[in-house]
């Protein structure tokens, strides 16, 4: 029987010491965005409910501060 166990992923923010997500921090931000510039869910990135909507809203407010590309400049 090949049965893999998975793993929970856990929140970056919970086990670290930093506890809040701060939008002036791009390069934190930056990891929870695709190559597209979309924001990367939650079952993915493996955050948990407060700490991902703190991350959105980072996200958006930095994205509108022009810290952070809506979308990258990637020509199809």
């Amino acid at each position: 029987a090949n049965t893999k166990i998975k793993r929970k992923r856990l929140c970056r923010f919970c086990e670290g010491r930093d506890y809040f997500v701060d939008f002036r921090d791009d390069k934190k931000l930056v990891r929870f965005l695709t190559e597209q510039g979309k924001i990367i869910p939650r079952r993915t990135s493996g955050n948990c409910k407060k700490h991902q909507k703190q991350l959105v809203t980072a996200i958006k407010r930095a994205r509108h501060l022009a810290i952070l590309p809506f979308v990258s400049d990637i020509p199809r």
